[in-house]
């Protein structure tokens, strides 16, 4: 029988006879033949994915995505929505919880919850300080979106403007397809004194099918928690991979880098620093580092003392996790 996330079980059965009269040779034992046929290949693991919608809907599968884009053409297909309604996913939890934020990585008993578009609200802003106080991040697939306020900030002083709202224009002009370095860059560059406008897609809210969720006093993923420790990898170019899950070196040194990437540049994003420490390992200093950077992310344009701030900080972290 196939298992979800899993190898199936060869069963053993009788030896069967071969031909004139001789019977197979011993369990274990190895004839001439077997020894020098090549080995079968691997059989891949079946891996399924249980999923819902955030806001309440029926539990569905899924399988055979290789990225996030892919990922969210498999959960539109079995909820029978478009891929552009989903905003973001969380893994675990229904609730808008940016520590939940499904990145990169998809550990294999993960239950994912996508969130999807719900009523659309437009804000003024008037930049007042260099910083509004906002950090941008991305679903990988087109939408940017809020996940962080800075307390007592410009952008904190709007009630209306919440954790989780996906930025859809700028002053009318759309920016959907934008990834989150370039619609951080646009709002950076917003004249001082000088009023703009926002128009936000707030994701669909569970109250809103309230009577649905009274039917259960808890989703069936709510609080699930992985036993494994093999994650699927899922990547912008080529296909996604299982691989043991990042080691406390690795989560330490993606944490430090995501935190300078908000620093730096006004977004979080955790696969793309587990890309950059990824890459640090491979490399024998800053010079090489920052090579293999413009190489393979060369569209950030990352600042010099940015790169080597991220070069220490890989390394430290790889003291610290001795």
């Amino acid at each position: 029988m196939p298992m979800e996330n899993g190898v199936p079980r060869e069963t053993g059965g009788s030896q069967p006879s071969l031909e004139g009269g001789r019977t197979a040779p011993a369990q274990g034992a190895t004839t001439a033949a077997q020894a020098n046929a090549p080995h079968p290949p691997r059989v891949r693991p079946r891996l399924v994915f249980h999923t819902q919608l955030a806001h309440g809907s029926p539990t569905a599968k899924i399988e055979g995505f290789t990225n996030v884009k892919e990922l969210y053409a498999k959960i539109a297909e079995v909820f029978d929505i478009s891929p552009t309604e989903i905003l973001f996913c969380t893994l675990n939890t229904h609730k808008v919880d940016m520590l939940k934020l499904l990145g990169g990585q998809i550990g294999l008993e993960d239950f994912i919850f996508a969130h999807v578009r719900g009523e659309t609200k437009e804000v003024e802003v008037t930049k007042t300080e260099d910083a509004l106080g906002l950090t941008i991040t991305d679903n990988g697939a087109g939408y940017a979106f809020i996940k962080r306020i800075k307390e007592g900030s410009i952008i904190n002083r709007i009630p209306t403007v919440c954790v989780g709202d996906s930025i859809e224009a700028i002053n009318d002009q759309t920016i959907v397809g934008c990834r989150h370095y370039e619609v951080a860059k646009m709002l950076r560059e917003m004249p001082k004194a000088q009023p703009f406008t926002m128009r936000l897609v707030q994701p669909k809210r569970a109250f809103d099918m309230i009577s649905q969720r009274t039917r259960s006093t808890k989703n069936p993923g709510e609080g699930k928690v992985a036993t494994g420790r093999e994650t699927l990898r899922l990547r912008a170019k080529g296909t996604a991979t299982v691989e043991e899950a990042p080691s406390e070196f690795e989560e330490e040194a993606a944490r430090k880098v995501d935190d300078l990437l908000e620093s730096y540049m006004g977004i979080r994003d955790v696969e793309l620093a587990s890309t950059m420490v990824e890459m640090a390992k491979e490399r024998q200093g800053p010079e090489e580092f920052s090579q293999g950077l413009d190489s393979l992310l060369g569209e950030f344009a990352f600042p010099d003392e940015f790169v080597v701030e991220v070069w220490t900080a890989i390394y430290e972290a790889k003291g610290c996790s001795k």
